[in-house]
């Protein structure tokens, strides 16, 4: 029967170097993350792809240090690894839908749908993507909220990418009054459209015409082509130029109303 002594002279050497050496290892492993980032960066390695990588090799590292240090201490490692695998198959089957957004985290890295930068709309969230990770994609919102959607979700799921196409059409809609000239307010939006430098005639040039005889009002369909950058800049320009130069030219915009006749 061991005695404390005897086991402290046995195994206290042993733990002291696993412990040692599990805490160096770690150090190590940081700094190998560290050095591995800027190899990426030099090779000018996809955003998308760095810190996913960079999870990955972290992970598995980690795994093999602990395996190692086992061995030191005294733990069969076959025996070790055959029960990780178990443990590992419960586990698996119990996170199915983590390792779900695992496979749907390797699928958008090869398939790139989305990149880092692009403005997606995605499961409800319209934001920029900041950061690609193992199991999770966080965006940011134009009002600078932080979103985080599982990656089995986005790979599996509808998405609108904003980023993709240089270019983008801008759809708008004016209404007029059914007893104002159409051809009038179409030579004043075509006149505003021919002074903004950052409106495109390619691939299409300008397009006005009558979409829809509404119950109030006479709905000019305006489209126009811009870089995506200008998107939003030209759509909210119009919106106000537009209505000044209508109370200019005594152009009006109806309001929804009714009229009611009354007979005896």
């Amino acid at each position: 029967m061991y005695k404390v002594g005897d086991v402290l002279e046995l195994y206290g050497p042993k733990v002291l170097l696993a412990l040692l050496t599990l805490i160096i290892g770690f150090w190590i492993i940081k700094w190998i993350s560290k050095v591995f980032l800027k190899v990426m960066n030099k090779k000018q390695v996809d955003d998308s792809i760095k810190s996913f990588l960079k999870s990955m090799v972290s992970i598995l590292l980690k795994i093999m240090l602990v395996i190692s240090v086992a061995g030191m201490v005294g733990i069969e490692t076959t025996s070790f690894i055959a029960v990780l695998g178990a443990a590992g198959l419960a586990v698996g089957l119990a996170l199915s839908g983590t390792l779900q957004n695992f496979a749907g985290g390797i699928m958008i890295l090869l398939f790139k749908p989305f990149k880092v930068g692009d403005f997606i709309d995605a499961q409800g969230y319209m934001g920029s993507v900041r950061e690609i990770q193992i199991f999770n994609t966080i965006m940011k919102t134009p009002d600078n909220k932080t979103i985080i959607i599982p990656n089995g979700q986005l790979a599996n799921g509808s998405m609108v990418n904003f980023s993709t196409e240089e270019k983008r059409r801008v759809d708008m809609t004016f209404g007029i009054s059914y007893d104002d000239d159409i051809d009038k307010a179409r030579s004043i939006i075509e006149g505003l459209i021919k002074v903004d430098s950052r409106v495109l005639n390619d691939p299409a040039e300008p397009f006005i015409a009558v979409s829809e005889l509404g119950d109030s009002s006479v709905n000019l369909a305006v489209r126009v082509w811009a870089n995506a950058s200008d998107y939003w800049g030209i759509f909210f320009d119009m919106q106000e130029k537009v209505k000044k130069a209508f109370d200019r030219e005594g152009v009006s915009i109806p309001y929804p109303q009714t009229d009611v006749h009354l007979h005896q």
